[in-house]
């Protein structure tokens, strides 16, 4: 499991600038930044007016350190003109809904690719110091739009790093799975569903990686201060079962077997057999080193005091050594269910 002995003091005094921040990731990120730690200005860049005014009332400008910035990430004009005097970014818009994707295409990858693309070139032309990524496990071995997308994302902040010729800004990515209770997930739908005491069940063999808001959100901040530059983070987090979790929201509906749906994989992967050799182990996570000239990996290694995984060594929701029961599934889920 992830260890919590994040080190906020690092971000004292510093610029930061969240891309999507008005999502799910992005509130819990501010509401976290500003109770742990005391950063001078916290810049929420995303397109949509009515969340931005919607979260002015739970950080307004009048007393938190938190400014809001309408603008999309494909928009490199204005990227630009947001990243001046930003010392870090955490990179969380995207266009996430595996649906949408297929049937949309060329919109996710304008977003998904193009709009990381201009981050990235936002920040080194702003001289930023530090840019995290958001990726997913669907990234892994893609079978979706949407996983490839973000995959193509993920090589260009590893690739970030080789390009930045005099510019000092360092690059890197997080992965991981499923967050309990952020929107479009699998817990609101269910919730919805149990209403109806009927819940909609794909297989009943699917696992999934679990991980909360709070959970990513201090990973992000430890693997932001960690980094080198070049690293994809992927923390160790439990695996659950699709039925211990209707189990633990719907024990009395019914079940109805649907299908897995296109693009939708039985179990996640976060390192694949694939990844193995460039992947290192620490107490708490693995590091997936670029596999690139650039990178020097017995020095990283070194400095880092990582261990390398065995050859066939592959991280996926059903080989996991760590699972939730039924019980700390509902321990999990109380806020929302009102146990």
């Amino acid at each position: 499991m992830i260890t919590a002995n994040t080190n906020w003091d690092f971000i004292d005094g510093r610029r930061i600038l969240v891309t999507g921040g008005t999502g799910s990731f992005g509130k819990q990120l501010i509401r976290s930044l500003i109770s742990c730690a005391k950063p001078k200005e916290i810049i929420v860049f995303s397109r949509d007016e009515l969340k931005q005014f919607e979260m002015r009332d739970l950080f307004p400008v009048e007393k938190t350190p938190v400014r809001y910035f309408l603008g999309d990430i494909r928009d490199k004009e204005r990227l630009y003109r947001v990243c001046s005097g930003v010392d870090f970014i955490v990179h969380a818009a995207a266009l996430k809904q595996v649906p949408t994707a297929e049937f949309n295409p060329f919109e996710v990858v304008k977003t998904n690719i193009i709009g990381s693309e201009n981050v990235i070139e936002a920040a080194l032309e702003n001289n930023v110091e530090r840019v995290i990524a958001l990726s997913t496990d669907k990234a892994c071995n893609p079978i979706n739009l949407y996983g490839a997308t973000k995959l193509a994302s993920d090589k260009l902040f590893a690739a970030a790093n080789n390009w930045q010729g005099s510019h000092q800004a360092k690059f890197a990515v997080v992965r991981y799975g499923n967050v309990v209770g952020s929107r479009g997930s699998v817990i609101p739908f269910f919730l919805k569903k149990k209403e109806e005491g009927l819940i909609p069940v794909t297989d009943r063999r699917m696992t999934r990686f679990w991980i909360t808001l709070p959970q990513g959100v201090d990973f992000v901040v430890r693997c932001l201060e960690l980094m080198n530059g070049g690293e994809l983070f992927v923390p160790k987090i439990p695996s659950m079962g699709i039925m211990d979790l209707v189990k633990a929201i719907a024990p009395e509906a019914s079940i109805e077997y649907v299908g897995i749906r296109p693009g939708e994989k039985l179990h996640e992967v976060m390192i694949s057999r694939d990844d193995a050799v460039n992947t290192l182990e620490f107490e708490g996570h693995y590091v997936i080193q670029p596999s690139q000239p650039w990178w020097d990996g017995i020095k990283y290694q070194e400095i880092t005091g990582g261990n390398r995984v065995p050859d066939d060594f592959f991280y996926a929701s059903d080989n996991n050594q760590e699972w939730l029961t039924v019980p700390q599934l509902e321990e999990m889920l109380e806020p929302s269910l009102n146990l």
